[in-house]
């Protein structure tokens, strides 16, 4: 227990000696916590600039600008003399998207022929294009709709017949999970531990690596044995531990709580998780510095494994459409279970039950890690010629 307690007044001591370091677990993971939520606070991606190139000048095309303009995902910002001017803007990024609307389109669809709309859009920008997409469509769609059944109704037919013989089968789409697809509540959500994770990792490996650095091992470890080596190591990190489980509590909280958002599940599992893989996450940091006995060196790995944690999670891209090799990968990092139990919480409001593996899972990784980072500071404080060496 004085082994802890002396780590830790250690600790506070080198930290309140360094500001940088000290903000290093304090104000600056705060402050990129608050940044991420700032930047997903909208929910849902609105007025994204849209050009058009209008070729045929009708009430029609007018008509149809006009109900691309009223969706909720598209603002139209320009409207381009020609395709060339309109590329131009589009390869600039000063739009998303291009919609042509070609000449006689009005004359074309009192014809009774299709006309053909064309949306030019940039795929590299996933999001962007598959909302655009699906609002493009949508006023397209009604349009057309509205017209079908204007002629229909000229006709003499029924405006119900003319709905059933226009749509014979109705496909019902119905979402079980973020049923408004909110962007803050599902990506932000994810890239919140995301970060505090990488986050922690270093932390870990910066305090374990710095004594390292400065050869201040034997002063840190002294010559106490296993248990001490244990106790002073549990002591080093829970100044970090404290401090990052509290910025992502306080983030948990405020994205949901404090945004109105009732989660069906239970936060205080999810809580619980998050402060495990916080401690996961800094043991991972302090073993691989005691095992490389560098400072350099684990910093280094730490990026390797932590930075890619969340492409790897399976939220950016679905685990079942991974190679396998790439699956196992992703199985072997802490970061997928954990976000895993925080969707079926926080998303799908799953039984308990369904999360204690991954808890317990958690709670083991942490106490192997932090065996692992004392077997590995025990040797190298016996081998002072090695330390900071690499």
């Amino acid at each position: 227990m004085n082994s802890i307690v002396n780590s830790f007044r250690r600790e506070v001591r080198r930290l309140a000696a360094d500001p940088w370091d000290l903000a290093m677990v304090t104000w600056v993971p705060l402050l990129g916590v608050a940044l991420l939520w700032w930047i997903f606070s909208a929910g849902l991606p609105r007025h994204l600039a849209v050009g058009v190139v209008d070729e045929d000048h009708s009430s029609l095309s007018r008509q149809l600008v006009r109900m691309l303009d009223a969706t909720p995902g598209v603002q139209i910002t320009q409207q381009f003399a020609n395709t060339a001017e309109a590329e131009r803007a589009l390869r600039n990024i000063e739009v998303y998207a291009v919609v042509t609307i070609p000449r006689d389109f009005a004359r074309t669809v009192k014809e009774g022929r299709t006309a053909q709309v064309t949306l030019l859009h940039n795929a590299q920008m996933g999001t962007h294009s598959g909302l655009l997409q699906r609002d493009v469509r949508a006023a397209v769609g009604t349009l057309s709709a509205g017209i079908e059944m204007a002629a229909r109704n000229k006709r003499g037919e029924a405006a119900r017949a003319v709905r059933v013989s226009m749509e014979p089968i109705h496909t019902q789409m119905v979402a079980l999970f973020n049923v408004s697809s909110n962007y803050e509540q599902f990506l932000g959500a994810a890239l919140i531990p995301a970060l505090l994770h990488i986050l922690a990792m270093t932390a870990g490996a910066w305090t374990v690596g710095r004594e390292l650095r400065d050869r201040s091992l034997g002063e840190w470890l002294g010559t106490g044995g296993l248990l001490h080596t244990a106790g002073s190591l549990m002591g080093k990190l829970a100044l970090p531990w404290l401090s990052l489980t509290l910025v992502g509590l306080l983030a948990l909280v405020g994205i949901t709580w404090g945004r109105g958002w009732h989660p069906p599940g239970h936060l205080g599992w999810v809580a619980g998780a998050l402060a495990l893989l916080m401690a996961v996450s800094l043991a991972a940091g302090a073993a691989l510095a005691a095992l490389t006995r560098s400072l350099r060196t684990a910093l280094s790995g730490t990026g390797f494994f932590a930075a890619p944690a969340f492409a790897f999670s399976g939220v950016a891209f679905p685990l079942a459409g991974m190679p396998a090799s790439a699956r196992a990968w992703a199985e072997a990092m802490p970061f997928t279970h954990y976000i895993r139990l925080q969707i079926e919480q926080l998303q799908m409001g799953a039984p308990l039950a369904t999360s204690v593996p991954t808890v317990m899972g958690l709670l083991v990784a942490a106490l192997v890690l932090w065996l692992i980072g004392t077997v590995g500071l025990r040797l190298a404080v016996r081998q002072p010629a090695t330390w900071g060496s690499r």
